[in-house]
Formats: structure tokens, sequence, C-alpha cells
């Protein structure tokens, strides 16, 4: 039978819809008049219409058809493009067309061009080929960004602006001359005197003390490993030169048309872009998922980065501004969303708090990189299974208009920190195996098996509305952050904190007394030595002596205990008990019968702590027990596969399995998609929704 989990206390943040105007939730895509005769233009308009299309991201990389040479703008195309869309209804979150810098202005400024970190300059000829530090790329982008202001401010069709486009794609960072001048005046500005940026950054070691702020350079390719300190600065530096490029067209665009929203477009998991820092000058946060057809669990990532979208805004609904309709052009081989994938993942956005559905884009290109890259209106036109999805999926989308503005509530946190995978993923670790964004998913897993809504929370944010965190490798942590996981769990919360988590301080500095310095006390333990596993390698895992006791139902097994086959995967640490107990100990090894996970009470809470990376059924064990300790609702029973998110009183459950699932509703209910009260036993076809008005009536149960 299956327990449905009650809604949680609200995300962070002012709740309301990111574009009122539109009565709903968005729909469309990315459209891109000028490369397509002006014949097309009338027909565009009129299949937007069939397919119920009410916002589209234009002239995201028309830099050069908008200004063919420095000066005025030459943009009556525009005008144009916009009026039919105005004329139909449809509105358009317009982009500065700045991502791309045209050939006259490379040709003016060589120095625009970026530089690699083997001093390698980047041509021109693809796209984002410029130095965020440049002054001449800055001064003629914000330019741009003013005309286009100024003659679009009050066109009735431009509902919100786009800067740019996926910040640091393929560009993350340049090693110039240039970008060295910023650099050193960016860690002027940080550290004030030469001796603090020594100190920070070990000069000490190898005879890498400065004796002059021109000595210093951004980390280019060096004989052997880099300084560790100078490469966390510089990830940081490229980061916030990112923002200056975006934040001086934001001036410019709020200055001149003010009241509209402005945005640009996050890419989910992307190291090299704190989100967190670029949400808070962002009227709406938008993302682009781009889920692998070939990955058998990529609904899990995708559900990942939704939340992770919903979390750097603060709560906000946010937007949805790129996904394929079907194949993309840059992978490998790039394999077709199959029938229905296309929906079940755009749902899941609109479950996980969008309020906009965009696809990259409307017309699948017939020229240029991305020709092969699907599009709403494919190569084979309207006669496709594509395109019938696309005009169902538009007539769905109208009818979730109730679910527009609606919050998404959480009671479990993923504490998650850019500065930490900057420096996490740095050479010169223990293992180069662990990837950050895999053990979070690891992690993560188990709490989107058990229908738990979940945020991703910077480790110095406010906690106090959850009942549950994680903690993922989070390396380095600042004196604030590790406080306020140790205040959380004083309080009564209760954390999961992993391997590898609480090792160095904010200059990549170990923390010296024995792993993890801060959290010590709060786990009951000390961690003598780092043991990781190698490549492949799985160490057998068991139950402790005496498991402690826990809140599964009579007669099952303890979830402390150790299911058969348990190993632990990646990494060992040794560990020395000083008043936490032992879930799980090492049952082969060096590390035979010492522990590998444990339970600690501390102050009105409890910390749990991962030594290992157990296999997944095992890892579902812990994580539920925590939720159990924690006062977090799990479903049980929910088919591996479908997923089930509150949405204010909505619930979505979505299928990603290619077979029928079987689900008892617990009562009648309202289906949202269909306008028919369905259950209370409802057979869930292969990729199939249900969004039901949950209120005022009994959880769902599984039909098991």
């Amino acid at each position: 039978m299956v327990n449905a989990p009650g809604a949680g206390p609200v995300s962070a943040g002012t709740v309301r819809s990111v574009l009122p105007q539109l009565g709903g939730i968005a729909y469309g895509g990315d459209y891109n008049p000028e490369q397509w005769p002006e014949s097309t233009w009338a027909q565009d308009i009129r299949l937007m219409t069939e397919a119920g299309v009410n916002l589209v991201t234009v002239g995201v990389f028309s830099w050069t058809r908008l200004q063919p040479g420095p000066g005025e703008l030459t943009a009556g195309w525009l005008d144009r493009v916009l009026d039919l869309l105005a004329g139909a209804g449809i509105k358009a979150d317009l982009a500065t067309a700045t991502a791309s810098p045209p050939a006259w202005l490379v040709a003016a400024h060589p120095e625009i061009l970026p530089v690699t970190a083997d001093g390698t300059r980047l041509s021109f000829g693809s796209r984002q080929h410029y130095c965020p530090s440049s002054p001449a790329y800055r001064e003629a982008a914000a330019d741009l960004a003013g005309r286009l202001a100024g003659r679009y401010a009050d066109h009735p069709a431009v509902a919100m602006w786009h800067i740019g486009n996926e910040y640091g794609c393929h560009v993350p960072a340049c090693y110039c001359e240039t970008s060295a001048r910023a650099f050193r005046r960016w860690l002027q500005a940080q550290y004030g005197e030469l001796d603090k940026l020594n100190d920070a950054w070990g000069g000490a070691v190898w005879s890498q003390d400065y004796t002059s702020w021109e000595q210093v350079q951004p980390p280019r390719v060096t004989p052997t490993f880099g300084n560790p300190g100078q490469r966390l600065d510089f990830a940081r530096f490229s980061s916030d030169e990112l923002l200056a490029c975006y934040t001086a067209e934001r001036e410019v665009l709020t200055a001149r048309s003010p009241g509209k929203p402005v945005t640009t477009n996050f890419m989910g998991f992307f190291r090299p872009v704190d989100q967190f820092r670029w949400a808070a000058r962002m009227d709406a946060v938008s993302v682009d998922n781009y889920q692998d057809p070939a990955d058998p669990e990529a609904h899990v990532f995708s559900a990942m980065v939704c939340d992770l979208t919903r979390s750097v805004g603060g709560g906000r609904p946010w937007l949805l501004m790129e996904q394929a309709p079907s194949a993309v052009n840059w992978r490998a081989v790039n394999l077709p969303k199959a029938p229905g994938q296309y929906r079940a993942l755009s749902l899941q956005a609109v479950a996980r708090g969008a309020d906009a559905v965009l696809s990259f884009q409307w017309r699948a290109a017939a020229t240029g990189a991305e020709r092969f890259h699907s599009g709403m209106v494919p190569h084979a036109g309207t006669d496709s299974r594509v395109w019938r999805e696309v005009v169902s999926l538009g007539a769905e989308l109208r009818r979730l208009a109730p679910v527009a503005g609606h919050p998404v509530r959480a009671q479990a946190a993923v504490l998650f920190d850019w500065e930490n995978w900057w420096a996490l993923e740095s050479d010169s670790h223990p293992s180069s195996s662990l990837r950050l964004t895999d053990l979070v998913g690891e992690l993560y897993r188990p709490l989107l098996q058990g229908g738990v809504n979940a945020d991703f929370a910077h480790p110095e944010s406010d906690l106090s509305g959850y009942r549950l965190i994680l903690v993922p490798a989070l390396y380095l942590v600042t004196g604030a952050g590790a406080e306020n996981v140790r205040r959380f769990v004083a309080d009564g919360g209760t954390a999961l904190i992993t391997f590898f988590s609480g090792i160095v301080d904010p200059h990549d500095r170990v923390r010296l007394g024995g792993y993890p310095e801060p959290w010590r006390d709060l786990l009951g333990l000390r961690i003598e030595e780092l043991a990781p596993l190698p490549d492949g390698a799985a160490v057998r895992l068991e139950g402790p002596a005496a498991p402690v006791a826990d809140t599964a139902p009579a007669g099952a097994a303890p979830a402390g205990a150790a299911p058969a086959g348990a190993v632990g995967r990646l990494w060992q640490d040794v560990i020395e008990l000083r008043g936490a107990d032992p879930l799980l100990t090492f049952g082969e090894g060096y590390l035979d019968g010492q522990p590998a996970a444990t339970r600690h009470d501390y102050g009105q809470g409890t910390a749990f702590y991962l030594g290992t990376l157990p296999d997944r059924t095992t890892l579902g064990r812990l994580v539920g027990q925590a939720c159990r300790d924690a006062g977090v609702p799990l479903w049980t029973g929910l088919p591996p596969g479908v997923e089930a998110v509150r949405r204010g009183g909505y619930l979505f459950l979505i299928s990603h399995l290619d077979r029928p699932v079987e689900l008892d509703l617990g009562a009648k209910r309202l289906d949202l998609l269909t306008g028919v009260r369905v259950g209370p036993r409802v057979l869930l076809p292969q990729r199939e929704i249900l969004v039901l008005d949950t209120e005022g009536g009994p959880p769902p149960r599984s039909a098991g």
C-alpha cells in the first residue's frame, strides 16, 4: 500500500506567476525568423496559434542582422516579427543578441577573442567567442542592449528581456592578458594586501610567494598540479566576470525599460556559474534542461535540475527556457525522445515549479551547426509525431492554468555550494573519481522515489523550514556554514552527512585535528584517515551487532541493518567512534569490523554519517531511516519510475516507464488534464500523467 506524504513548508520567497498577463503556463520556444525567408513568417504565426504557443524567445543570435556595423539598429525585420506576434496575442522574451559577437566587431577588436589555459586564442566561426573581461565586448553589448530597449520597451509583444545565452558555455573562463589584469584587480579587492594573498594560497609551498601584484597570473598550464587556492579564486573570479557582463546589460535594460522582467538561461548543474549569486540579480530564473533519451534514469537528473532552478530562485516559479522536443545535435549519438517523453518531462517541470515550458527551437534549422537539433516544427513538417505531440502538449498546458503561481513545498533540502564544487573537483585529491553531481544524484534518488519534495540550499541559508538536510561531500565549508548545520541539528533537525565533508576552509586549507573538524562533536566521531577505493572496487558491508531501533513496521528488518549483498563503493573512512552508534560496518579488508555508517543524537536532533557510498538499496534504506527520524513522510511502494510531486493543492503522478502500472488513488479524484474524475483504481499507461486536485481527499495508495 502507498502512503502519500503531506505538504511541507513553502520554499522561501514570494510565490507569484512569472508572467501573470499570460493567465497560466507559458508555452513556446526559441523563434529565429532571421534564419528563414520572410514568406514563412505568416505560416509560423498560424502554426503557433494552432499549437497554443503564447511565448517565444526572439533574437538570441541575431546581432549581425540587428547591427551589421557599429551604430544604429537595422531592425525593420524585427519590427515586423514583433508586430506579427502581437497581432496573434503571442508574447516575446526579447533577447539582447549578445551571446555571439559579429565578425565586424571581432575584426575591429581582435582582443575580444578568448584565450585558453594553454595560450591558444580561439577564432571566430562558432559562438560565445568573447573574453568576459574585454572592455570592447562589454561596451558593444551594453550599447546593443540599450538600443533594443529604447526601441522596444513599450512594444505590446515584449513581455520580458533575455540577456546573453548560457553564460559560460564553451568559454567558462579566459586566460588572456586582459583577464590577467582583471584577475589581479579582483584579488586586490578581495585581499587588500599581497601578504594575505600569499597566506591564503599557501605560497610557502613550492616557493610560490609573490612579491608584486604584477607577478600574479591566471592559473595557466603548468608542469604539474597548480596552486589550489589560485584555481579556486580564479573560478570565483570567472563566475563574477560573466556576472558583470550580465549586470552591465541588465542595468541598461532596467533603466530604459522599467518594469519588464529580466532573465538569462542557466544550464542546470553547470559548474562555472554560481547560480545562487546570479539568481539574486534575476527577476525570473530560467534554465535549459537537455535530458539524454539514452539514459533510463534521465528523469532523475532532470528532476534535480528542476528543483535546483526553483531553489536558486528562492522558491519562485521559474521558466524552462530550453529543452529538445526530440533529439539534440551535440551528443556523440543523438537519440530521439521516445513517444510521450517530451510531454512527461515537460509536465515534470510544471510539477516542480515551472510556469513556462519552452523548447529550442520553434522550427528545426535547415543550415548551420544545429541543423539536426529537433524543433517543435520538425524537418518532416506538421505530418509528424513530434508536431502532434507539440500540439497536444499545448492544449494540456492550457488546462493546467490553475497550477500557475502555486508553490512547491519541501521538507528536505540538499546542501549545495558552487565554491565547494570548484574546490572539490580540483586536482591532487584522495580520489579523482569523486564527482559531486554523481554523489548528489545518489542521495537524491531515494527522495524522488519516496515522493519527497526537496530543495537545494546554500549551506549558509536559513534551514529552519526543513526537517531533513542531506550534505553530500561538502568538502569546503565556511565557519558560518558549519555552524548553520550544527545549529540545525541541535534545534531538532536531522542531517545526513557524507564522507569528504568539512575538510577545508574557504581558501582550500585543510582543517587540522582529524576530520571533519567542524562536525566531530556533531557526528560523535573522528576520522583519522581517508581511504578511497579503487575504481570499480567494492567492499562488503554488514549490519551492527546491535542495530539501533527505528520506526519501521513490525516484522520489517531494521533500517540500519545491511541487506544481503550490501557493499560500499568509491570511498572508505577510518572512523573512530566518539559517541555515535554504528549502523553499518565494513565486512572485509583491513577495516573489517570498523564503522562505515553511523547515527548520533545531538541536542534535540540526529546526525547520520556515511563513511562510504553504499549500494543503492542500502543507501535508500539509510535515507529512509533519516526521513523517518526527521518526520518526513515517504511514499511506500511507489513503483520505481513513477514520480509523485505536490505543487500547491495538486498532485502530479508522472510515469517515466515504458509499461503500464496500476495505482489505487484511495478515492475518485478530478484529473485536470482530462476534466474527468478518475479512480479509485487507475491504470497509468506508459509515460502517462495524472494531475489530481487533492484538496479534501484521502491520500492515494498503490494498487499492490
